[in-house]
């Protein structure tokens, strides 16, 4: 009996962990598939839990829940954003998995996933994607927050700006250098820093039981959550705003996803360990902004900006546990973040790498010298690095950092409806159901949520509600002037160029020293300048078809 006839209880479902390459349907135009990671198989359950649960787990649930209370307007309303966020991450989760199950051998997830939904108009999307992923995802954002609580920490609530640059510079330096240097030493530091997390939400929780429970010096706590809703802001810019700024919250759900080539199983893994860590982040997040509004009111909570946590430590502790304490563990938590962000985002550059779209792709696709994506690792310091001493502090750095939400709420669009595209071809191919299906519900669900977080920002914000000194709409102009720069840098290369000097693109699969397979891409002029290459090609394709023939032989021996 083939493989392909190994399946699963239901007779049109085939597992997809045992699916040998060629059965995969799953490679239209995109990288080559490496049946064995040159990374090794150092990822089990509890690593794929520990590192959703360092990416969602960084600085979010500490500095935007007093933000996401001002723009709400109401404690009520935050509370069903927040359980919005998470049926919206777990819907995210579930067609994730489905991709995962179609191809379960590929690492970096959205760039694997993409680069199949769409093979038509060929590259089109490898090339957006590339550019807007290596140029715009940058880690200066976490790097600056992990440097500031250092400051403040150490009692430096005023601090020159360049110390802090340069503390953010060496701590993403720091977590570049411990995923550069050893793949299973990354995994452990970042599993260790992530289950400290973990720990620390579980404090504020049960300690704003405690204080619902009058256990401590906060006088009437359930006061608080009197007229839960008064207040509440209908602004269709600032209910967009909350929402992005939960769905940042719960960002890092699919990080596991990234690495998934470098499980023994993927499909078995992370069909439990992706809703294991989403829904312990959720019960964390839900009980930890109680927590939060039990020891700190709502009028003085909406002020608090990103200090809420630090305010929630102070009125149960005192003034030193929030000025001193809170601030090393939300700059140990960020740190946990760069470092499990580092781990996924080097696999999603070297991803990228082995589409060969991108210039010198074979030295980024490179594992060499340590097995690890050290090429891609290096590259995002480098960016990440001159984000940080470049702009100043204020709205020139935070028009950088913003300028990518508007291309990443349109790819994570075109993920949700990629689905339905992949779906139909399989079908029209005759080629079985994936182990795991998402359901209808799930997918709408995400597509009127990304249609939501795509147009309510064009709205207006309130008079005084503006959050730059330039027009709000200038991020999302930029974000899509630049994916329209892509798209004719794409038509310039793959149209314009070979229609006007007389070649064809051509792609090849290339081994490297270490036994990583990529891309790359070949001009093929028309004239007599391509017959070595077209000589080659037919050479090739001959000894392909006698190998094809002498293992047909052979099956047919052993049928007999």
């Amino acid at each position: 009996m083939s493989k392909l006839d190994e399946k699963s209880a239901d007779s049109n479902v085939v597992l997809a962990d045992n699916l040998s390459l060629d059965e995969e349907h799953r490679n239209l135009g995109g990288a080559p598939i490496e049946d064995s990671s040159p990374m090794g198989k150092d990822v089990g359950w509890w690593t794929a839990v520990f590192l959703n649960f360092s990416q969602m787990i960084g600085t979010g649930i500490f500095s935007t829940p007093g933000t996401i209370l001002r723009q709400t307007g109401s404690f009520g309303l935050a509370m069903i954003f927040w359980v919005i966020g998470f049926f919206l991450s777990a819907a995210g989760l579930s067609y994730y998995t489905e991709y995962l199950a179609m191809f379960p051998n590929r690492a970096g997830a959205e760039v694997a996933y993409l680069e199949q939904a769409y093979a038509r108009p060929k590259f089109l999307l490898p090339v957006t994607f590339a550019f807007i992923t290596v140029i715009l995802s940058f880690a200066s954002s976490n790097a600056i927050v992990c440097a500031e609580y250092i400051l403040y920490a150490n009692g430096q609530e005023t601090y020159n700006e360049w110390t802090m640059r340069g503390i953010a510079i060496a701590a993403y330096g720091i977590a570049c250098i411990i995923v550069i240097a050893h793949n299973r030493t990354a995994m452990w530091i970042s599993n260790i820093l992530s289950l400290f997390k973990v720990v620390i939400l579980c404090f504020i929780v049960v300690a704003g039981w405690v204080v619902l429970g009058g256990g401590t010096r906060v006088e009437d706590p359930k006061s608080h959550f009197k007229n839960g809703f008064s207040g509440t802001n209908n602004n269709g810019n600032a209910m967009a705003s909350a929402m992005i700024n939960v769905i940042f919250s719960y960002a890092g759900w699919n990080n596991a996803n990234n690495v998934a080539n470098e499980m023994s199983r993927p499909v078995h893994t992370l069909k439990t360990a992706g809703p294991f860590s989403l829904g312990l982040v959720f019960f964390l997040y839900f009980f930890a902004n109680i927590a939060y509004v039990a020891a700190v009111p709502v009028s003085e909570a909406k002020k608090s900006g990103q200090l809420l946590a630090a305010k929630f430590f102070s009125a149960v502790f005192g003034d030193y546990a929030g000025t001193r304490v809170l601030p090393v563990f939300v700059a140990l938590s960020a740190f946990g973040n760069l470092v499990a962000v580092a781990i996924g985002q080097g696999r999603v550059f070297r991803e990228v790498a082995r589409q060969g779209v991108f210039p010198f792709s074979r030295f980024f696709a490179s594992t060499k010298p340590f097995g690890t994506p050290a090429a891609p690792m290096l590259l995002k310091f480098v960016l990440t690095t001159i984000v940080i001493i470049g702009p100043p502090v204020g709205d020139a750095f935070n028009l950088i950092v913003s300028i990518q939400t508007y291309p990443a709420r349109l790819f994570d669009l075109a993920m949700v409806t990629g689905i339905y595209w992949i779906r139909r071809r399989r079908a029209k191919a005759g080629i079985p159901r994936p182990e795991f299906r998402t359901w209808h519900i799930a997918l709408w669900f995400s597509i009127a949520a990304n249609i939501f977080v795509l147009v309510v920002p064009w709205l207006p914000p309130a008079k005084g509600a503006e959050p730059f000194s330039f027009p709000y709409w200038v991020p999302w102009v930029t974000g899509i002037g630049i994916l329209v720069l892509c798209f004719t840098y794409w038509v310039s290369w793959m149209h314009v160029a070979p229609w006007l000097l007389g070649y064809k693109v051509c792609e090849e699969v290339v081994q490297l020293e270490n036994g990583e397979l990529s891309k790359r891409f070949v001009y093929v002029y028309h004239d007599h300048r391509g017959d070595a290459y077209r000589e080659r090609l037919r050479l090739e394709a001959e000894k392909l078809k006698r190998e094809e023939n002498g293992s047909l032989e052979q099956k047919v021996d052993i049928t007999v």
